[in-house]
């Protein structure tokens, strides 16, 4: 464990929740989905799979926390140091956990599983579909969304929107979710502008809204507006879960559990003083993101080949552990050093370029 002091700018409610969000998709994947979809050999978990079908809510969750988060990074950063900490933060991690699942698909993946060098160069990117190639794993459809969302953060902060209009740019944003699902339908629109999921990270920016500059009618409104219309998306997965897996989380119990995240998420902020940052935390919250990257698939493989020896439960529950313990090496042999170089070299690169446009235009026109 890293013995040096945490850093003070964290919220050590959040990494817990951050990680409580990840063991729940985890959950689902392990005990309901793998059988579901025919990825887990045998008959599966049949005898808790009805609870472990909530496990996907773990992402909206993921969601929520992401709009507080980078709220909060943006409001500390400039735009370009704001994209550089986003890319440093996501990609060294994502880059080593997609390479893990490749080479283990095409070590042990037939015929369950199959992929290919282009595959594989197109995940490079993280926008894997824009080159015409699927994701390495199917949980990456996230990640994609995260990078749109970070997008037009990145575009408000450069046109001084995001600190200037940023509650204004939120009720557009709701507006166009709100027009969008209800109404138009776009599956373009729903892409580019994030409708089925807006409400969730426009929740979390307006809970970092009020947690930074105190209580205002128009943010709380707001706020309420998301809630109210992350109600209504959050079943759009209902009838895909049903087609691809014959089952569906009810209505009322999405509602309910949206109430549940809501009030996670704000429970979090309210008991920040409770819990200290401390190594320890940052380390839970630091696995997140590998565990998240690297359980499914691998996980699948994992299960597959020890149920024979163990049996399932054995099998399931000794791959969360080994999920839990990989995740933790990633991130602190891997990923921590990864990042402080990234965001040092892409700094310098970025004061590089900015000292070469300084000195053209300063040069006198001949």
């Amino acid at each position: 464990m890293d013995a040096r002091p945490a850093r003070q700018d964290y919220i050590a409610t959040l990494d817990l929740l951050r990680l409580a969000a990840a063991l729940a998709v985890v959950f689902f994947h392990y005990f309901f989905r793998g059988a579901a979809a025919g990825d887990l050999a045998g008959a599966g978990f049949a005898d808790i799979a009805p609870i472990a079908i909530y496990g996907y809510l773990g992402v909206n969750l993921f969601f929520l926390i992401s709009g507080f988060v980078i709220a909060w990074s943006a409001e500390s950063r400039g735009w370009e140091q704001f994209a550089i900490a986003r890319f440093a933060r996501l990609h060294p991690g994502f880059a080593l956990c997609m390479t893990i699942s490749f080479a283990a698909v095409v070590s042990f993946g037939a015929p369950l599983f199959s992929t290919s060098l282009a595959q594989y160069a197109a995940n490079l990117s993280m926008v894997a579909p824009v080159f015409g190639q699927p994701f390495m794993d199917g949980v990456y459809w996230s990640i994609f969304l995260e990078l749109i969302f970070y997008g037009w953060v990145t575009l408000a902060m450069a046109t001084g929107a995001f600190r200037n209009r940023k509650l204004q740019l939120i009720f557009v944003w709701l507006a166009i979710s709100t027009l969008n699902e209800v109404f138009i339908g776009s599956r373009a629109i729903r892409l580019l502008f994030i409708t089925e999921f807006g409400p969730l990270f426009a929740a979390g920016l307006l809970v970092h809204h009020l947690h930074a500059h105190g209580r205002s009618r128009p943010a709380l409104l707001l706020l309420a507006a998301a809630f109210l219309i992350s109600s209504c998306t959050i079943t759009v997965t209902q009838q895909w879960m049903l087609e691809a897996y014959g089952a569906a989380v009810p209505t009322v119990n999405l509602v309910a559990a949206n109430v549940v995240m809501h009030g996670a998420l704000i429970a979090a902020v309210l008991l920040r003083g409770h819990i200290s940052s401390s190594s320890l935390t940052l380390a839970l919250g630091g696995l997140t993101y590998p565990l998240y990257l690297l359980h499914q698939n691998v996980g699948y493989l994992v299960i597959n080949a020890a149920t024979p020896l163990a049996g399932r439960w054995v099998a399931a529950l000794a791959c969360v552990a080994l999920m839990l313990f990989v995740s933790s090496a990633i991130w602190h042999y891997f990923e921590r050093p990864a990042q402080r170089m990234l965001r040092i070299r892409l700094g310098r690169a970025v004061e590089a370029g900015r000292w070469r446009l300084r000195r053209t235009t300063a040069q006198p026109a001949e």
